[in-house]
């Protein structure tokens, strides 16, 4: 018995979808930083999201090369690649300011690198918005 799919349902579809997905928890864990003034949350979402936002760098890199992606989606995944790591060099530098603390208790992220991470999740938001989108868009008649 052979499972049939539809159409749109294509690798690129379920990725870019899921991406949309990474954004929505990126913005979610940057309000959950907020209201612990930068203390990481004792929550399991907010681990299982991190974890979850991390692997998706690694994800993002493997459907670089193994999905057959359009030109516009292929922004999607190197998006995330650029911001993951500028994310970490900038997280770095910022923490580097204040010193790097003893346990992960006592880290507290800066205001700075939750605007840049939830600043990040918007557009790439609207990023996956537009590659979903873009099969129904109108094409240049030049094209």
């Amino acid at each position: 018995m052979q499972i049939s799919y539809p159409d749109w349902l294509t690798p690129q579809f379920v990725y870019i979808t899921l991406s949309a997905v990474v954004a929505v928890l990126i913005w979610i864990e940057g309000e959950m930083l907020k209201q612990t003034d930068g203390k990481l949350p004792q929550s399991k979402f907010f681990k299982v999201s991190s974890l979850l936002d991390t692997l998706w760098f690694f994800v993002s890199v493997v459907a670089l090369y193994v999905i057959d992606l359009t030109p516009l989606a292929i922004a999607v995944p190197a998006a995330y690649g650029i911001y993951t790591t500028f994310g970490w060099i900038y997280g770095t530098k910022l923490l580097k300011r204040k010193g790097i603390p003893d346990s992960p208790k006592d880290l507290v992220i800066p205001p700075k690198y939750i605007a840049y991470s939830q600043s990040f999740s918007l557009v790439f938001f609207a990023l996956c918005l537009l590659v979903l989108s873009s099969a129904w868009l109108p094409t240049s008649p030049l094209q």
